[in-house]
């Protein structure tokens, strides 16, 4: 069984982003897959100073310790991402650059989310650079959510049904890398 780490990335008070978060949820508990969620607004990291890796073993404030431990035994990542002034939200960026050898060759895949109708392919785009150099490159799809607002409802149901089709296109791609890559940290690492 594979575990996979959702991280989805706003704080806000009035977000509405958290119901891309719950269908990805969902769509991955269909599957034969062990979801740990990280939600920003539940785990707040302080603005960086340390990495997880500069404090001395065990000595890390306990919410990064968390975090920690549910990244480092995780076999893939999916974030959810909005688009903040069409990049990505501080929040989000702050929790994963706290961490680094904890996603060295991983895959990710890229949920974005956007109220108009590009769905966020603009963050879509500084994430993939992001997430490749800390060391969990992106799979080639992304899922883009357009109008957020209408297209799923709060308990993370699509609304707009051609979401249902496309996840599972995009969840076959995404846990084939997790596979692959597994198979491959189980043979060795590079480095």
């Amino acid at each position: 069984m594979h575990k996979i780490a959702v991280i989805y990335g706003s704080s806000r008070s009035d977000r509405q982003g958290i119901k891309a978060a719950k269908f990805i949820n969902q769509k991955l508990s269909e599957r034969d897959v062990q979801i740990e969620f990280i939600d920003t607004q539940k785990y707040p990291l302080p603005f960086l100073d340390k990495m997880h890796k500069e404090y001395p073993s065990g000595s890390a404030p306990e919410i990064m310790e968390q975090i920690h431990k549910i990244l480092k035994a995780s076999d893939g990542f999916v974030i959810v991402s909005g688009e903040y002034n069409h990049s990505i939200p501080a929040v989000l960026k702050n929790l994963l650059d706290h961490f680094q050898s904890e996603y060295y060759f991983k895959p990710s895949a890229i949920v974005s989310y956007s109220a108009g109708g590009f769905g966020g392919m603009r963050v879509a785009m500084h994430l993939r650079a992001v997430l490749a150099e800390l060391g969990m490159p992106a799979i080639p799809s992304i899922f883009p959510i357009s109008n957020i607002y209408s297209s799923i409802n709060q308990h993370g149901i699509a609304v707009d049904e051609k979401y249902d089709l496309h996840i599972n296109r995009f969840l076959d791609e995404f846990l084939w890398y997790v596979n692959a890559l597994k198979v491959q940290r189980q043979s060795g690492m590079p480095y």
